[in-house]
């Protein structure tokens, strides 16, 4: 019977060895299940960071674009004809702050824009036609040296051709002598 003892240890030790097996392996588990959970938050922080940054650039676009509206808004507020005094072809202070609300907004977008330059009845065609053109090219040469690409402007000249207000009179000449922006 001294066999039954030596049975009773090695049951015993194999008993502890499985123990210790289990053990080992419910930690694996234990780990392998705690990584499964660690990569999962981490990918759920990557997801909603992303999905933050995305919200944020989408703010931005959004507020650039109003931006932008205003910028358009102001310009048109400004008007789009530009008067001049008789014989001239210098920018008075007025059509200075008009054309600038057409810069800053020309500056936001990539929009070409037509300048046609326009003038009273008084004076020869071709005088007329020279003087339209010094005036529009006034309007551009002011554009291009506060930033406006010249590829973006063209200049025309339609001297007397196409009054807005007709007759004689310093009220109609007045009208007439003008840049329009189109």
């Amino acid at each position: 019977m001294k066999a039954l003892p030596v049975v009773g240890k090695f049951v015993s030790v194999v008993f502890a060895a499985l123990i210790i097996a289990a053990c080992s392996n419910t930690d694996t588990v234990n780990q392998d299940a705690a990584a499964a959970a660690a990569e999962a938050a981490a990918a759920e922080a990557a997801a909603a960071e992303q999905a933050s940054q995305e919200a944020q650039a989408r703010e931005a676009a959004a507020e650039v674009a109003a931006q932008q509206q205003r910028i358009q808004d102001a310009a048109m507020a400004a008007g789009t004809v530009f008067y001049f005094a008789f014989d001239s072809s210098t920018l008075t202070d007025d059509t200075r702050v008009a054309v600038d609300a057409h810069i800053a907004a020309l500056l936001t977008n990539e929009a070409s824009v037509r300048l046609e330059g326009h003038t009273d009845e008084r004076g020869t065609r071709e005088y007329n036609l020279a003087l339209g053109e010094r005036r529009a090219n006034a309007v551009r040469d002011y554009m291009v040296a506060n930033g406006v690409p010249s590829y973006r402007i063209e200049s025309i000249s339609y001297g007397e051709e196409n009054p807005t207000a007709f007759g004689s009179g310093e009220a109609n000449w007045q009208e007439n002598r003008r840049v329009e922006l189109k």
